[in-house]
C-alpha cells in the first residue's frame, strides 16, 4: 500500500491534468512532423542535386528535436517532476516495461544512437544483413529502405548494436559503380583498358568531376576487367552500370571483329 501510494503521489489528480493543453501540445508535434515528412522529400527533389541528401537527411533530426520539445512540456503537465517522485516513478515501472518492451526499447536507443552517430541518413545506399537500398525514412523504432526493384525493407532499428552496416555513399550522392568483362588470354589489354576507359567516358550517366578506373587481374584461363566510374546521381547506378556493361560488350566485340 505504501508503494502504490507513493507511486500514486507522483502524478496530479485527473482533475488537475490539463489535458486539452496536452492534446495540443500532440497536434503541434504531430502537424509538424508530418509537415517536414511531406516537404522536406519534395524539396529535396526539387534542389539542385548537391542538397537533395543534406535536406533529407534533416528530418530524423528534426523529428528527433520536436519529439524531445513535447515531451519536456508534457511531463510536468502529468507528474510532478521531483527528483524523489521521478526515481520512484522508474523503479516502480522499469522492471515490467524493461522486460515486456525490451526489444522496442532496444530499437528507439539505437535510433536516437543513429540519429547522432549517423551510421547512415535518408539518402544513402546501404546494405544491411541481406537488403540492399536507398534508406528513405529514419524512424525512431525502424528505418526503410527502398531496393531497386522497388520493394520496401522495414529494418529495426537495433540492427546497428550487432550487424554490419555497409554503407556505399556515406551522405553524398556520388557511388562507386563497377562492370565486370572476362576476357580470354592473348589479347592486347593496353587496347582493352583504353577502349573500355572511352566507354565511361561517353556514358551519359558519368560524373565528370571523379576519376574513372579501369583494373586488371589475370587468372589462369582469363582476363579479368573492372570498370570503375560514378554515376551523377547513385539513384542512376543500376542504370549507369547497364549501360558501361552493353556498351562495353559492344566495343569489345567490334574491337575484336576488326583485328580478325
Amino acid at each position: 500500500m505504501d508503494k502504490a501510494a507513493n507511486v500514486a503521489e507522483i502524478f496530479y489528480d485527473f482533475n488537475q491534468i490539463n489535458f486539452s493543453r496536452i492534446f495540443l501540445i500532440l497536434a503541434i508535434a504531430f502537424f509538424l512532423i508530418t509537415l517536414i515528412r511531406k516537404t522536406f522529400p519534395w524539396l529535396s527533389e526539387r534542389a539542385h542535386g548537391r542538397f537533395r541528401l543534406p535536406i533529407i537527411s534533416l528530418i530524423p533530426i528534426l523529428r528527433l528535436i520536436i519529439l524531445i520539445v513535447a515531451m519536456i512540456m508534457i511531463v510536468p503537465l502529468i507528474f510532478q517532476p521531483t527528483l524523489h517522485n521521478l526515481a520512484a516513478l522508474l523503479a516502480a515501472a522499469s522492471l515490467g516495461i524493461g522486460f515486456a518492451f525490451k526489444d522496442y526499447i532496444s530499437s528507439l536507443i539505437a535510433g536516437i544512437v543513429a540519429t547522432y552517430e549517423r551510421p547512415y541518413r535518408p539518402g544513402d545506399w546501404v546494405q544491411i544483413e541481406n537488403a540492399y537500398g536507398e534508406v528513405r525514412e529514419m524512424g525512431l523504432r525502424a528505418l526503410r529502405l527502398m531496393t531497386s526493384d522497388g520493394t520496401a525493407v522495414i529494418i529495426p532499428q537495433m540492427k546497428i548494436w550487432n550487424t554490419i552496416i555497409y554503407n556505399a555513399t556515406q551522405g553524398h550522392r556520388e557511388i562507386l559503380c563497377t562492370a565486370d568483362f572476362f576476357l580470354p588470354l592473348g589479347h592486347d589489354a593496353t587496347l582493352v583498358q583504353k577502349k573500355l576507359y572511352e566507354v565511361a567516358l561517353t556514358s551519359p550517366y558519368l560524373c565528370l568531376d571523379l576519376p574513372i578506373r579501369v583494373s586488371v587481374v589475370e587468372s589462369s584461363g582469363s582476363t579479368h576487367y573492372q570498370l570503375k566510374a560514378y554515376p551523377i546521381d547513385s539513384r542512376d547506378q543500376l542504370q549507369f552500370t547497364t549501360d558501361l556493361t552493353i556498351r562495353g560488350k559492344t566495343a569489345l566485340a567490334t574491337l575484336f571483329a576488326n583485328q580478325s
